[in-house]
């Protein structure tokens, strides 16, 4: 049987306590552009995505994430998963093609670490208005209209309380992606945190595993990553951020990934957005992943610039 693949992340659908101030923060400080408005839904993206949506936002009354998509690298392939998730005994759920705007047929199901995903291949990739829309004909929209204004959405960094080699052993070899740097215990094999991709990107999910006396839930997101051409615009970020009185983390770099960063969270959700741009990419087919030990945690995070401690990395998180 042909193994079913993931092609990338999609999106990320987003409740808020208080959406009028996640819109505020969305639109006008990170700088996405709304799709459409559909029964109280906003659909948002980045002026370099090109499907419908890689966020959605809605009023609730709480802040959480309902799920992550995920778009396959064919329609066959969201059929296959089933079938493969189905046969692990894993409660699969349909959802009819469009009844979420812009994604066509769908499956969702609760993966090892606790987080729903949802599975999808056809999509609809609606043209910008014209004033707003680029002349380049391999661009979405016209780049840097307002706020930090990234060019597309980048992957999500997950946290677990659940057994660590259940859910690395199902992101692996049932879900498909590959692990490519990763911590663990000093003394043991346990892995802490997984970075791995579907891609040739160094990671399209980051998986940290926490202690369960850590984090009130067994999962929870950490942040949402969008990605930005360059290091001015990391640095730009921050200025944006300061003018609008939001406390951020960063700049900074990475040693995993090697990455540039800021952190800024939502005042409405609580849901934390990193900045992201740098690092490097993976085109060999037989990379072996980098291991770091627990005593490297805090460089491993943060190569130089402002530091993201342990206790911040809990603390940040959202229900998912």
């Amino acid at each position: 049987m042909i193994k079913p693949e993931i092609a990338k992340l999609g999106y990320v659908a987003l409740v808020s306590s208080d959406l009028e101030k996640s819109l505020v923060f969305f639109k006008e400080v990170i700088g996405l552009e709304e799709t459409e408005v559909i029964d109280g839904v906003h659909y948002l993206r980045a002026w370099g995505d090109f499907q419908h949506h890689t966020l959605s936002i809605e009023q609730g009354e709480r802040g959480y994430v309902r799920h992550i998509g995920w778009r396959t690298k064919s329609k066959e392939d969201v059929h296959l998963f089933k079938e493969v998730l189905e046969n692990k005994g894993v409660h699969v759920e349909n959802v009819p093609a469009w009844e979420t705007p812009g994604i066509g047929e769908a499956i969702r199901f609760k993966v090892p670490s606790g987080h729903t995903f949802e599975f999808y291949y056809d999509v609809k990739k609606p043209k910008a208005q014209e004033h707003r829309r680029s002349v380049l004909k391999n661009q979405t929209y016209k780049a840097w209209a307002k706020g930090i204004s990234p060019r597309r959405i980048d992957h999500v960094n997950l946290h677990t309380s659940e057994d660590w080699q259940v859910t690395y052993t199902f992101f692996q070899e049932v879900l498909g992606f590959k692990l490519r740097e990763y911590l663990k215990k000093d003394e043991s094999s346990q892995i802490l945190a997984g970075w791995m991709s579907v891609t040739p990107l160094v990671h399209d999910v980051a998986l940290v595993s926490r202690q369960k006396d850590e984090i009130p839930t067994n999962a929870r997101l950490h942040h949402l990553s969008y990605w930005v051409d360059d290091s001015q615009d990391v640095l730009r970020a921050a200025d944006i951020c300061r003018e609008h009185d939001l406390p951020f983390c960063g700049p900074g770099k990475h040693s995993i990934s090697q990455a540039l960063y800021l952190y800024v969270s939502d005042p409405g959700s609580g849901c934390t957005v990193e900045i992201f741009t740098g690092g490097y990419l993976i085109f060999e087919p037989d990379w072996e992943p980098v291991a770091w030990n627990e005593s490297e945690r805090a460089f491993g995070n943060t190569y130089w610039g402002d530091s993201i401690s342990k206790k911040e990395l809990v603390k940040h998180t959202i229900e998912a």
